[in-house]
């Protein structure tokens, strides 16, 4: 499955804000330095869909707030 994802690191929780059919938007607690806000988003959408860390993958907007990321089953 193939997500788009906007991110808004620095904020006070996080959580999903927005949800759409391929699209979300999720507030990060973590800063987006030296990969912790991507590091979080992993750990959050795999716990949110129930799979190991290592099957999700940021494939576009590493260092950018609009991603994609593949979310293997």
């Amino acid at each position: 499955m193939n997500l788009l994802i906007k991110v808004i690191p620095n904020s006070s929780r996080t959580e999903i804000v927005e949800e759409g059919e391929n699209f979300l938007k999720i507030k990060l607690k973590a800063a987006p330095q030296k990969g912790k806000a991507n590091a979080e988003l992993i750990k959050f959408l795999a716990k949110k869909f129930g799979v190991a860390r290592s099957k999700i993958e940021i494939v576009r907007g590493l260092t950018s707030k609009k991603k994609l990321v593949r979310i293997f089953s």
